[in-house]
């Protein structure tokens, strides 16, 4: 526990010094133009936390620097770590339990009502499951997870600075959470935290997680969400985009398991199954592969299999850059373009 506490000072220093360098000429970025602040943090944590592993030294000072982020931004933020574990499986087939103690950040800016809209996105990079990954580098310090899901982190960090001077009916709760690779584990220590008045309160969870390798964009409710709720967020979402002539869709239900309108795997499961409404936001192409959504685009030499997840050699600044120009800026500006509408009319301005 001391080390822990000695490795989070050293980390706030450390973290201090980056976020002075990137940040020091404003207190507020809001006269950028929309998507410029994703893009730079989605290029700053990129660059400067590669190898996020749930538990790693990595994920920590990534944890410290977003809420140095949050309280710049007048927020009221903390970190909150969680006990967990996983499997970690070797050559020989057997498994073992890995326990790792994941880091989360929770920022909020209070409404007028007991109403809240919770933002999420993961900040943790693949976290090896077997000696297999590691052979692979799968998780390892070279995967920078730009599209996994810095990108996520970087829309989440522009609609806090978009939002904090805006008041609202809804209080507004940003989750950067830890574990998402390994099992939802932050969302889940997160519910487990919440109580039932507060879930109650929660008129939405919008989950971000991998906006940029994906062909498209794509808005999903959760299967227990109900259709009115789906109405106001997935159906308008969509709406919006159109309005601003951006490329975005709704998974078709090619694949069963995933009916019409809904999505797959990422931090909002642990919310849907807890009946708490849901939004997700990803880029991909359900109409590819086997129709779950893993599959984001065309099976190409550029992205062999159709995907960049969990991939070092895909999943970085210069890959991406080099083989999608233009797609991260483009991408980053379209997110915040559709969501900040969104959620400043769900939230009540």
């Amino acid at each position: 526990m001391f080390f822990r506490h000695l490795l989070k000072l050293s980390c706030a220093i450390a973290g201090l010094g980056l976020l002075t360098s990137a940040y020091a000429t404003s207190s507020s970025q809001t006269h950028r133009p929309i998507g410029f602040i994703a893009e730079q943090e989605l290029r700053h944590i990129s660059t400067y936390y590669p190898g996020r592993m749930a538990g790693s030294p990595a994920e920590l000072m990534t944890a410290d620097y977003i809420n140095q982020r949050f309280k710049q931004m007048g927020y009221q933020s903390d970190l909150r770590d969680f006990k967990t574990r996983y499997l970690y499986t070797t050559d020989d087939g057997k498994k073992n339990w890995h326990n790792v103690t994941g880091t989360s950040v929770i920022a909020v800016k209070p409404g007028n009502t007991h109403q809240q809209i919770l933002i999420t996105a993961h900040l943790d990079t693949y976290t090896p499951m077997s000696d297999s990954d590691v052979n692979e580098n799968l998780g390892g310090l070279t995967l920078q997870g730009s599209d996994d899901n810095a990108s996520g982190v970087g829309v989440l960090l522009e609609l806090a600075e978009r939002l904090r001077n805006v008041k609202t009916n809804a209080t507004l709760r940003f989750l950067v959470l830890s574990g998402e690779e390994i099992g939802n584990k932050g969302a889940a220590d997160y519910i487990s935290r919440m109580s039932s008045e507060e879930k109650r309160n929660t008129q939405l969870v919008i989950n971000i997680d991998a906006v940029i390798t994906g062909d498209r964009l794509y808005f999903h409710s959760g299967k227990k969400t109900t259709h009115e709720v789906a109405g106001k967020t997935r159906d308008r979402a969509i709406a919006l985009a159109k309005r601003f002539g951006i490329p975005a869709s709704v998974n078709e239900g090619h694949n069963t398991t995933y009916p019409k309108g809904t999505g797959c795997c990422s931090d909002q499961v642990p919310f849907d199954n807890a009946d708490i409404p849901v939004l997700s936001v990803e880029a991909s192409n359900w109409n590819t592969g086997r129709g779950d959504g893993y599959q984001q685009t065309s099976d190409t030499g550029k992205f062999p299999g159709g995907s960049s997840w969990h991939k070092p050699q895909y999943d970085n600044l210069k890959y991406l850059d080099e083989h999608l120009p233009g797609r991260i800026k483009a991408r980053t500006r379209d997110t915040v373009k559709i969501l900040l509408p969104l959620v400043e009319e769900l939230a009540g301005k």
